[in-house]
């Protein structure tokens, strides 16, 4: 088998992590295997080198900085080119490091393996800087590696643009390399090795009695990470789900089985919800008495896209007497600067029919719960079951959003982890399928 290993910041976290990761991959190799191992920076080290530009920028400026991890959009100056062009140039430095560590490792164990970083295995990108997309990966330098009978260690996150310059594909982007890799050099399957044993069907902080999913969808797993579950990025699942590449999470710290990730489930049966996810990273806001004319909600959108402010659910009431309310929900760190975009758009205040000021009203204490199954798409009345689960919790639901594969509701915070414990006890997802058990 041709298998790609990516090994997380915490599983090159420290030295001895390392050694035991080139122990890991030697097993592999010796048990016939072809191996390509792509891995992160060690832990916390590409926030240090962000935290090192912020300090530069505001050394420069007199300015004091808070340390903290933060996006790349916390370092001062994010979009000028040229300051976005240099934070890839050193950020994409960690992911050398734990790729050359690496290769000595597995050559201090008696092993033959080769470091390569983004441009060497012909990772090419846009010019998108801290946040690029993969137009093209060449695998012939890691084919011709793997013939010699290397272990082939690749710097993850990073690739080149047209120009030759170094970009990097945003935060979790070395899960992203790693399944495009695999997809590019047709391997047999993608192993995700982290710090946890595989994706589990809520929290495990939240709910103690959570239980680690052995098969999931790919189109599950989006919706799960889209959700909040830090467990893959959601750039690799669609790289997955796309170019069909079997993904494997595992844990770096054991040997056992991990979640499989694929395109459609191999038992007769889909389970009806596979997990339920909280995101407390929510915020809601109304405009009451909005003017029910074509075109005013084109205008308030696009001026929150125009800010970069991701909008998720949207509700709007019935007209009556010519205006409307409109209903939203924005990330909590957003809503401030989504209340502030609003009041700047005048028309609003026009009130439409005459019917008075548009009010806008805010509500940070909120959060939304959500229960993903394929299962949802051949059985009926999953929602209504679950409004009932929180009805007898007591639970008061402000906001409903559903696809085919998803029901989300929108409730007080403070019931967040209740309606968590309720719904995952529910649908049964504390027990073991029936098919696994036996």
């Amino acid at each position: 088998m041709l298998i790609v290993q990516k090994y997380g910041g915490s599983s090159v976290g420290t030295l001895e992590r390392i050694r035991a990761c080139a122990q890991r991959c030697l097993e592999s190799q010796r048990a016939g295997h072809d191996l390509v191992v792509v891995v992160s920076a060690m832990a916390g080290e590409t926030n240090r080198l962000i935290d090192l530009a912020n300090r530069l920028r505001a050394l420069g400026r007199g300015d004091e900085v808070t340390r903290g991890k933060g996006p790349y959009v916390a370092v001062d100056g994010a979009g000028d080119p040229v300051h976005e062009r240099e934070l890839d140039q050193l950020v994409s430095t960690g992911e050398n490091v734990s790729a050359a560590l690496l290769a000595m490792a597995i050559h201090d164990l008696g092993g033959a393996a080769i470091s390569l970083v983004g441009h060497q295995i012909g990772m090419i990108t846009d010019r998108t800087y801290t946040n690029a997309r993969i137009k093209e990966l060449r695998g012939d330098r890691i084919r011709s590696e793997v013939a010699a009978g290397k272990i082939v260690v690749c710097a993850g996150f990073q690739g080149l643009d047209a120009e030759g310059n170094i970009t990097t594909l945003g935060r979790g982007g070395s899960d992203t390399s790693a399944v495009a890799l695999a997809a590019a050099i047709d391997a047999d399957v993608c192993e995700i090795y982290t710090d946890v044993d595989g994706v589990y069907t809520t929290d495990p902080r939240i709910e103690p009695r959570a239980r680690k999913i052995r098969e999931i969808t790919c189109e599950e797993m989006l919706e799960l990470a889209s959700l909040g579950a830090k467990v893959l990025q959601i750039r690799s699942v669609a790289f997955a789900m796309k170019y069909g590449v079997a993904v494997h999470v595992r844990s770096s710290l054991n040997h056992n089985e991990g979640t499989w990730i694929v395109s459609e489930y191999r038992s007769m049966e889909a389970p009806l919800v596979v997990g339920v996810a909280l995101d407390r990273n929510e915020a809601k806001v109304t405009l009451a008495r909005v003017p029910d004319v074509p075109g005013v909600a084109a205008m308030i959108f696009n001026r929150l896209a125009d800010a970069g402010i991701v909008v998720d659910m949207i509700i709007q009431n019935a007209s009556r007497d010519g205006t409307t309310d409109l209903t939203f929900t924005v990330p909590e760190n957003d809503l401030a600067r989504s209340v502030a975009e609003l009041r700047s758009l005048h028309y609003l205040g026009s009130g439409g029919s005459g019917s008075g000021e548009v009010e806008i009203l805010s509500d940070p204490e909120i959060c939304k719960i959500s229960i993903v199954g394929v299962g949802m798409r051949s059985h009926s009345g999953v929602a209504a079951r679950a409004f009932q689960i929180l009805a007898d919790e007591g639970i008061n639901i402000q906001m409903v959003s559903t696809s085919e594969i998803k029901v989300s509701v929108v409730v007080h915070e403070k019931y967040g982890e209740l309606a968590l414990r309720a719904l995952h006890a529910a649908f049964g997802l504390d027990q073991e399928p029936a098919s696994a058990a036996s």
